[in-house]
């Protein structure tokens, strides 16, 4: 693929959704602490753990989470959940409500835009927590009206720094023809993947995890109405002496991830040099950026992230609201904080934007952005 000389890559417009089932992160300690049927020592423990995520609350688009013991409609009403879900019983709930939160998502994006559904001329869908065939970006197509000939990219199973690897596939793609319009959505179901084990990354995944979508347009040109975030430029970096701390895997009875408490740990050598790296590329220096969007996925992560760039509480304001207002949502989780980010900064034209989030590998993917 090929960049036409001069060409430039724009999001010109960003749209986000969550289910309508909202809960208290306490009332989701409520139902971890009888679904794994622990003891009182226990109990405490897990709710120091949710206390200390900094969540205030979370989506799901299972009303389970906030239901009493008998009125489940996902979960089996036994005392220990038996019989557990399966994949399969999983994957068709996640067919049930993926796409009718990644439409709303999308629908939001072209609605904010002047970019018309029959203009688009590509569409990018991202996801790790579900996959089937024909997918979401079929039904998507018939349900905004695109064109049966748009091109169309899945980027699955990446985890959280998936929305930047569908972020270079459509910059690429604005570069080659400037007069592509792309869409982009990010649609996670992580609720549908709880697991009742007791082990630690088990405990964190479950205190940290949520269900949203968020989509992006790309365009060649900076529209009228005057939102544009500039795609610079990208670096991502491998660190595989995490490879064992962040994981996701297909059992029998969901995805299970692991996440170990040494994630941050990890990131502390690797994020600082790939800052460094994609500032060079553009002749400037780390401290040239001017605003950071990072995907918050738990506080430790945050703290250490601020502790190694340089950065104060204010600096990360936006990756902690959304952390506090919908926990980690995966992949679509970046776009949640970029839309935060330009909601408290939208009049810094010309203001550098670091972007950065973090998955199985363990990898930091990266991207510099600018107001335009």
């Amino acid at each position: 693929m090929t960049t036409q000389p001069g060409a430039r890559a724009y999001i010109t417009s960003l749209g986000t959704s969550v289910p309508k089932h909202r809960f208290d992160q306490n009332r989701i300690a409520d139902f971890m602490a009888r679904a794994m049927n622990l003891d009182t020592d226990g109990e405490r423990r897990l709710r120091a753990l949710y206390r200390s995520t900094r969540i205030k609350q979370r989506y799901s688009v299972l009303a389970d989470y906030g239901a009493s013991p008998g009125e489940f409609t996902f979960y089996p009403n036994s005392p220990d959940l038996e019989p557990f879900p399966t994949v399969q019983q999983r994957m068709m709930a996640y067919r049930q409500h993926a796409v009718p939160l990644a439409e709303e998502a999308l629908s939001v994006c072209l609605e904010e835009s002047t970019v018309k559904a029959a203009e688009v001329t590509h569409l990018i869908t991202v996801s790790c927590t579900g996959m089937y065939a024909p997918g979401p970006d079929i039904e998507l197509i018939e349900r905004l009206g695109l064109r049966s000939s748009v091109h169309r990219i899945a980027v699955n199973f990446m985890g959280c720094y998936g929305a930047f690897n569908g972020l270079k596939a459509a910059t690429a793609l604005v570069k080659a023809d400037p007069k592509a319009k792309v869409l982009m959505v990010c649609v996670e179901l992580c609720t549908l993947h709880f697991q009742k084990k007791n082990e630690e990354d088990h405990l964190l995944a479950n205190a940290l995890f949520a269900d949203g979508a968020a989509a992006v347009l790309l365009e060649g040109q900076i529209p009228e109405h005057g939102f544009a975030l500039e795609m610079v430029d990208f670096a991502c970096e491998v660190l595989p002496e995490g490879k064992d701390d962040m994981a996701w895997h297909i059992n029998d009875f969901g995805f299970e991830m692991k996440l170990t408490s040494r994630v941050p740990d990890v990131l502390k050598t690797g994020l600082p040099a790939v800052l460094k790296r994609i500032t060079r590329a553009q002749g400037i220096q780390p401290e040239d950026v001017n605003l950071f969007a990072i995907h918050p996925g738990g506080r430790r992560i945050l703290e250490v992230v601020e502790q190694v760039l340089g950065l104060t509480h204010e600096d990360n304001a936006a990756a902690y609201e959304t952390l506090r207002d919908y926990g980690n949502m995966s992949s679509g989780t970046i776009l949640f904080v970029l839309k935060k980010l330009w909601e408290l900064n939208h009049q810094s034209a010309g203001s550098l934007i670091f972007a950065s989030a973090f998955g199985p590998g363990l990898t930091a993917e990266t991207a510099l952005l600018k107001i335009a």
